[in-house]
């Protein structure tokens, strides 16, 4: 198989078993289940897109899950406020769950929110594919170790002193 094959299958592989990344401090297990069915759709778009040739990034439900914990975690400032009202708004909607309330809603960003948006949203893609790769490594890590020591069991000492 080429390797551009063997990437795509990857990338596919990921979509649905990648991890969500939260901010540290404890509140991933409080994100609902429906975001997370939201976060494997919406990769699985993105996937549709990368395979296009458009750049791959992170989604609106995985930025709006990490800012959720994030809130959850520690106080934000007024453009971080901003782009999570931004991108929760966008995830309830799309994914039908609840109107934002008017006196909360954001319409849409500054430039420079936008920019930190998708900064964001860059960031948790690389994350994730990192974590990805250093999970397949640690597996072909202890698939060799196990070899060597099957190789052990099994080869006889040729000199016992």
């Amino acid at each position: 198989m080429s390797k551009n094959v063997n990437l795509m299958i990857d990338d596919l592989v990921g979509t649905l078993t990648d991890p969500i990344i939260v901010y540290p401090g404890g509140w991933g297990d409080s994100l609902p289940e429906w975001l997370k069915s939201a976060i494997t759709l919406e990769r699985l778009t993105e996937n549709m897109k990368t395979a296009k040739g458009e750049q791959p990034t992170g989604t609106d439900a995985e930025a709006c899950a990490y800012l959720n914990t994030a809130s959850l975690t520690t106080p934000m400032d007024y453009d971080w406020s901003q782009i999570y009202l931004y991108v929760a708004g966008k995830t309830y909607t799309r994914w039908q769950k609840s109107e934002m309330p008017n006196d909360i809603r954001v319409e849409s960003l500054n430039s420079q929110q936008t920019a930190d948006l998708n900064r964001l949203k860059e960031w948790l893609y690389r994350r994730r594919t990192t974590a990805r790769q250093e999970s397949e490594r640690n597996e072909r890590r202890q698939q060799k170790g196990g070899e060597v020591d099957k190789r052990k069991a099994e080869q006889p000492a040729l000199f016992v002193f």
